[in-house]
């Protein structure tokens, strides 16, 4: 990283960060150009390995490239502020943003249910989810083993 002054390699931070995140952008590979998707996620840790966890259709563009090749990079960002400056050279933004990559699978059936539960669990403080079963087989749920990761962020005010 060229701003060694701001990475982030704590992975107590970086997790921080994770939690703070709406949105996870997917990189995946396409034939001429990459193919980025924003989606929501939800995560788990054990021993510091990050595994995310995503949910969509069974068919479309994105399950296709991962079938195609399932090597991912993903961004997510969050703590957006513009600071002004008299020069306009002088703006910036303050951010703080973890980006890495990793292997991204399709989920068993029998591991869907905690998976979903992880993901509605980063936007909810509920404990217990009623899910449709009928819903539930029908989505598609990727689970991406992150095998590398770095943390960055830029704060200026106070």
């Amino acid at each position: 990283m060229r701003r060694s002054d701001r990475e982030i390699t704590d992975m107590e931070e970086i997790i921080e960060i994770i939690e703070k995140c709406d949105i996870c952008r997917l990189a995946l590979f396409d034939s001429e150009y990459p193919y980025i998707v924003p989606l929501n996620f939800g995560y788990s840790v054990k021993e510091d390995k990050i595994e995310l966890f995503f949910h969509g259709a069974g068919v479309g563009k994105k399950i296709n490239l991962i079938k195609q090749n399932n090597h991912v990079f993903f961004e997510m960002d969050c703590s957006h502020k513009l600071i002004i400056d008299e020069k306009a050279c002088k703006y910036t933004m303050e951010y703080e943003s973890v980006m890495g990559k990793g292997i991204i699978e399709i989920v068993s059936n029998e591991e869907k249910r905690d998976a979903l539960i992880k993901i509605m669990k980063h936007y909810s403080q509920a404990n217990e989810f009623d899910f449709d079963e009928e819903a539930i087989d029908f989505v598609t749920v990727f689970k991406l083993s992150v095998n590398q990761i770095t943390g960055k962020r830029l704060k200026r005010s106070k």
